[in-house]
């Protein structure tokens, strides 16, 4: 396995080259590569939600590409190179399971998720620069995807006891939060409405928290489910010689439940 790994760095650097190098690649920078880096993670969901095994195979291989591509460009600038990046995520991984590589025990998962995130506040005030007071949200992502930036701060303030202890409340908040977009609706302030309706959409991401619902992949596969339907009327519709404009939206809501139980019966064969 070393031996390719290295074979990937050699690879790397002869097309980095500027002597016989690719000019694409020796045009790249750290942020002309950042939508590959993400567009690479996404196929590699993607993959595993396909449950297709020998393409994520490949995709892994085209998200390792990158993190060579970056140490690579690194390595040029002075700054570090593919082993010290390696050796990084080593010593985290250590240091933040002693109960594996220690003599620490945890009573319970409770008490293994709070050491976690003690460990992971301190490493974050250890990369801390500014003077400003610390935060436990300092060192989130700005430019996450909305919902999954929305859990990862949500997360971090309940790990302070900034939350609801039971789910109940926050049913409730989903009805309260549901009920002012309706006001601000009414009002015609699209300013106002974009802002309940934010508002919404994080309680309804708190309330999947405390479902234990990844609301990341809920939406995604509510997504998928909404697009499968929607293709089948389309295709109901495209059989009887019509466009979708052509039809009265209660012959397409009947098509929609129609969808439902067809596909419902495809997805349990």
């Amino acid at each position: 396995m070393l031996q390719h790994t290295q074979k990937l760095l050699a690879i790397m650097a002869r097309l980095r080259s500027p002597d016989g190098g690719c000019a694409w690649d020796i045009q790249q920078d750290f942020y002309s590569l950042i939508p590959f880096t993400i567009e690479e993670a996404y196929e590699v969901a993607d993959a595993i939600e396909r449950s297709d095994w020998d393409d994520l195979r490949l995709e892994l291989g085209d998200l390792l590409l990158q993190v060579a591509f970056h140490a690579q460009i690194a390595e040029e600038q002075g700054l570090f190179n593919f082993e010290q990046v390696a050796e990084s995520i080593c010593e985290k991984l250590v240091r933040r399971h002693p109960h594996v590589f220690g003599d620490t025990h945890y009573h319970d998962d409770d008490e293994r998720k709070k050491a976690w995130e003690d460990a992971k506040l301190e490493e974050r005030q250890s990369k801390k620069r500014s003077a400003l007071p610390d935060s436990v949200l300092d060192g989130v992502p700005g430019n996450l995807p909305a919902l999954v930036q929305c859990e990862k701060i949500q997360n971090r303030a309940a790990g302070q006891g900034f939350d609801w202890p039971e789910v109940l409340p926050v049913f409730n908040k989903v009805m309260e939060e549901l009920e002012e977009v309706r006001e601000a609706w009414e009002s015609g302030d699209q300013v106002h409405i974009q802002e309940e309706v934010g508002d919404l959409l994080l309680v309804a991401v708190n309330l999947a928290r405390h479902l234990k619902v990844n609301p990341e992949i809920a939406l995604r596969e509510s997504t998928k489910k909404f697009s499968s339907r929607f293709q089948y009327i389309e295709q109901q519709v495209q059989a009887s010689g019509r466009g979708m404009r052509d039809c009265e939206l209660a012959e397409l809501d009947e098509l929609w439940n129609e969808a439902k139980r067809v596909l419902k019966g495809q997805k349990d064969l």
